[in-house]
């Protein structure tokens, strides 16, 4: 596996696109390291210290997640540099979007990432710029499919997205209109965590989680865990974070995500962060879903997690562990030999799955269809994973080799 991936990670990204805005400091990069199946596909971020490596990164990982996801297309990202919270981003994004039209025209399709919105952004921003969809790229790249099945297939990719949940067990309030955008990728932090232990023997019933990060995809991971019968324990994210050794209640965890700010949690009694550190990564649990930023887990708090009783990590972020390597630093190599550590490209899959669902041909949308499929995709990428080596142990390892060997 480790020279599988030294070939993949050295391999040099086939397009590197670099643009300078001229009417601020923000920098942005496109970078696509394959158009494997004649296209490529990954969402844009923006933050404030971004840089073209931290892209290159993520495109690598994206190409991994389509052979779980699908389509079978090769990986990209986009990444700017620039503050989110300065009032000028709206002008930044619309700019960026122009310059890079041409690629999501023709072989390129993104969306939603860091700090960037899917729906209140990236659609209406690249429909101004003259792109259909913003996976339109992929449409002609890869599908090839004729000017009114294109149009069909936006049509139910545009409509899917953003559809509203209808459905009380995958909305918290149906009365708060939240999409499956919102929902999807925090739903499936939860079920690979419901099907790893179904496949290697155990309940998430009863079990003790601590989540990382209360944004969409935590705040969802953190929902979905609760319903099934998880006791969250703590939550730790940029504002602070609260402890209940006992585990919070469904009710509780539902109002945690109810009152969020934004992308924050917003609760009474907010224990501040810095005790937060101080504390959670020792309390005793079973999960743990690293669902903030890439490459803050560090290899002391993973350690005091695996020594009071971790049994499965679920990553909602892309690359959680603070390891300079690209993949497999020596954070999630150790983790991985340790317990059960099952990869970003499987249980965060859902958006990517989302996409490749709704470019097909003509599918259910109804909640339980879109859900059930995420879910399907991910327990067979975790089988897949066990009837090649059924140990606990070595998941992430065993994961990254089916996924390379399709790729070199």
């Amino acid at each position: 596996m480790k020279d599988l991936l030294k070939i993949y990670e050295n391999k040099e990204p086939e397009i590197i696109f670099n643009w300078k805005d001229a009417e601020t400091e923000a920098e942005g990069w496109t970078v696509i390291n394959s158009l494997r199946g004649g296209a490529a596909g990954g969402g844009t971020r923006m933050r404030k210290g971004l840089d073209m490596n931290e892209v290159l990164s993520l495109a690598k990982t994206m190409e991994v997640k389509f052979t779980v996801s699908g389509p079978a297309i090769g990986g990209a990202k986009s990444g700017i540099n620039f503050d989110p919270k300065d009032p000028r981003k709206r002008g930044v994004l619309e700019r960026w979007y122009k310059a890079v039209s041409p690629l999501l025209k023709s072989y390129y399709g993104t969306g939603g990432d860091l700090n960037v919105d899917e729906i209140h952004e990236v659609i209406p921003i690249t429909e101004d710029s003259g792109v259909w969809h913003p996976q339109e790229g992929v449409f002609n790249g890869h599908f090839k499919p004729t000017e009114a099945d294109k149009i069909n297939r936006i049509g139910q990719l545009r409509q899917g997205v953003i559809k509203v949940l209808e459905n009380t067990n995958f909305s918290p309030d149906v009365a708060k209109k939240y999409t499956v955008a919102d929902m999807i990728t925090g739903y499936g932090v939860a079920e690979a965590v419901r099907h790893y232990y179904d496949i290697y023997g155990g309940s998430v019933k009863g079990k003790r989680a601590v989540v990382q990060g209360f944004g969409n995809v935590g705040s969802a991971a953190a929902y979905y865990l609760a319903q099934m019968g998880a006791k969250v324990v703590g939550i730790i994210d940029i504002s602070g974070g609260v402890i209940n050794e006992d585990g919070f209640s469904f009710e509780e965890i539902k109002d945690f995500f109810l009152t969020k700010n934004g992308n924050t949690l917003a609760t009474a009694n907010m224990i501040p962060f810095a005790e937060m550190n101080d504390r959670i990564w020792s309390l005793e649990t079973e999960i743990f879903a690293p669902c903030a930023a890439s490459r803050l887990i560090t290899q002391d708090q993973i350690d005091q997690m695996i020594n009071t009783g971790l049994e499965v990590v679920s990553c909602g972020a892309n690359v959680p562990f603070a390891d300079k390597e690209i993949f497999f630093g020596s954070i999630m190599e150790q983790t991985d030999e340790r317990v059960s550590l099952i990869p970003d490209f499987i249980s965060n899959c859902g958006m990517a799955r989302v996409f490749a669902y709704f470019m097909e041909r003509k599918v259910q949308m109804t909640d339980e269809a879109i859900f059930n499929d995420t879910s399907d995709i991910i327990r067979k990428a975790i089988e897949n994973v066990h009837a090649k080596s059924d140990s606990k142990k070595e998941i992430s390892k065993t994961a990254f080799e089916i996924a390379l060997k399709q790729l070199i």
